[in-house]
């Protein structure tokens, strides 16, 4: 078997092989093992079956997903902003099409990505748009055998004035935010979980360590994740899924502070 790439058809996670035996992500406590068993989709399967489509979300915002859906369906989101565009997270896959409109825009000169349920085809973005960085925490290194990274770093990397990662664990080792000063907003991974209605309406906020278990994060992680961002500005956040404007700084800090004062559990707390 040549060496290509390969899409988990359960939950989407690529990887760079000659004939996957199983993936980390399924096989993770986090995530659920498909029922049927495993089954891996190169790449050209993916391409033959799967478009995709994108929307200006703000002035320098663009959010990119696949169609139908793959995997776990994240979003890819694209900040355009003058000293080169910054993609954060991943679609599952990118057709021609939304290539080309991210060629439009200006293409990626800084590429980075929350966690595994957030890497979508980062491998496509590094392989078509050529960035200049492929930044991803130390601690997730482990997973990113579909591309390379150009970038590991520790607890905080800027990668443009004004737009700065941060590692924040909990959820997943080496999970890390994004902080976009320039826009107020936090590109928070998987520290949140927003509930939605069919119009993108945010009603119920959760934090987890394993979303289809409703295993909770412990106190230690929770605090860590308020040390990090109770210092930022951000009137957003979004997450692999979902966009927030519903919640700001203060909403996502007192989701925080509330699980601190009682014992470990999952809460959807409304909005």
């Amino acid at each position: 078997m040549p060496l290509s790439w390969y899409a988990c058809a359960h939950c989407g996670f690529w990887q760079r092989h000659f004939a996957p035996a199983d993936c980390a992500v399924c096989n993770d406590t986090r995530n659920d093992l498909p029922e049927d068993g495993w089954r891996f989709l190169p790449e050209r399967d993916v391409a033959a079956s799967h478009d995709g489509s994108w929307r200006q979300v703000a002035d320098d915002l663009w959010a990119f997903t696949t169609t139908p859906h793959l995997g776990l369906g994240g979003t890819g989101w694209l900040i355009v902003r003058e000293g080169g565009n910054i993609a954060f997270e991943a679609a599952p896959y990118y057709s021609p099409a939304m290539l080309e409109q991210i060629a439009r825009l200006g293409g990626i000169r800084y590429l980075a990505a929350s966690h595994a349920h957030g890497y979508g085809a980062l491998f496509q973005l590094q392989r078509d748009c050529a960035p200049e960085m492929l930044a991803i925490h130390k601690d997730d290194l482990g997973m990113t055998k579909a591309f390379r990274v150009t970038t590991p770093y520790d607890d905080v990397l800027e990668i443009a004035p004004g737009y700065t990662l941060h590692h924040v664990g909990g959820h997943y080792e080496g999970q890390a935010a994004l902080h976009d000063a320039v826009g107020k907003r936090l590109f928070c991974g998987d520290m949140f979980k927003i509930d939605q209605d069919e119009a993108g309406v945010s009603h119920a906020i959760s934090s987890h360590k394993a979303f289809h278990k409703d295993i909770p994060l412990t106190h230690g992680e929770i605090r860590h994740y308020r040390a990090v961002i109770a210092p930022l500005a951000f009137d957003a956040v979004l997450t692999p899924f979902e966009y927030a404007p519903e919640v700001g700084r203060d909403v996502a800090v007192a989701v925080l502070d509330e699980a601190l004062a009682r014992a470990p559990g999952v809460k959807r707390i409304p909005l």
